[in-house]
Parts: structure tokens; C-alpha cells; sequence
């Protein structure tokens, strides 16, 4: 019997928190952070190189593995922080990841606008702007 009750006192007690494998973790979501920002500026630096502003497939490939490799770890880490139960690494993490990608996400729609914005206007019919066509050089 006392074999039983100090096994429950044993698995009742609160564990510290492994901090090395938050500190892992955090190097986890800040590899994940660093992959998916860097996908996001292939996006906004390439969409130029292009025919029409498009990206080659390769480009779209790159990126996405570099998205989904970012998802794959995010996720790990999340789910190492959770089982460790160290809800404010896991926490605190997952806040500053998901309001970084956030605000990369933002300037990546701002731009996508802007270039649609731009085109739009280089692509508009001649009547509108003096009937001076563009040429190759854009003037």
C-alpha cells in the first residue's frame, strides 16, 4: 500500500519544465520563422523575373517546400512544448511566430496589390493615357 500512495505522490507532483528542450524548440520555430520569411521574399523578389510577373514552377516548388518544411517544424516543436507541458514556451512561441508570418503575409498581399495596381495601369488601352503606346523600355 505505501508502495501505491507514493507512486501517486510521485505522478501528483508538479515537474519543472524542461529547459533545454524548450530552448530547442525555440530554435525550432525560429529556423521555421527564418524558412518561411525567406520563402515569402523568393515570392516578392522573383515575381519580376518572370513572363507577366509570373513565377516558374521551380520558384513556386522552392517556396512551398521551404512553407511546408517551416509547418512541419512549427508543428514538432509545438507538439514537444505541449506533451513537456510548457504552456508559456509553447505559448509565447506560437504568439510570435504566428504575428510574424502575420505581418510577412501582409507586406506579400500589399505588394501582390501594388504590382496588380501597377500593371494595371501600364496595361490600360491607349485612349486613356494620350495615346502614347509604351514601349519595350516601358516609357
Amino acid at each position: 500500500m505505501e508502495l501505491l500512495t507514493s507512486a501517486v505522490e510521485t505522478a501528483a507532483a508538479a515537474k519543472s519544465p524542461n529547459l533545454w528542450g524548450a530552448l530547442g524548440c525555440a530554435l525550432a520555430y525560429s529556423g521555421a520563422l527564418f524558412a518561411t520569411i525567406d520563402a515569402f521574399a523568393d515570392l516578392l523578389l522573383t515575381r519580376g523575373d518572370g513572363a507577366g510577373g509570373r513565377l516558374s514552377p521551380a520558384l513556386r516548388l522552392k517556396a512551398g517546400s521551404k512553407i511546408a518544411a517551416a509547418a512541419i517544424t512549427v508543428v514538432s516543436a509545438a507538439l514537444v512544448l505541449a506533451l513537456d507541458a510548457n504552456w508559456f514556451a509553447f505559448s509565447a512561441l506560437s504568439i510570435v511566430f504566428a504575428v510574424l508570418v502575420g505581418i510577412a503575409a501582409l507586406v506579400l498581399v500589399r505588394q501582390r496589390a501594388h504590382v496588380r495596381e501597377r500593371t494595371a495601369v501600364f496595361d490600360a488601352p491607349a485612349t486613356r493615357r494620350g495615346g502614347a503606346e509604351p514601349t519595350a523600355d516601358g516609357v
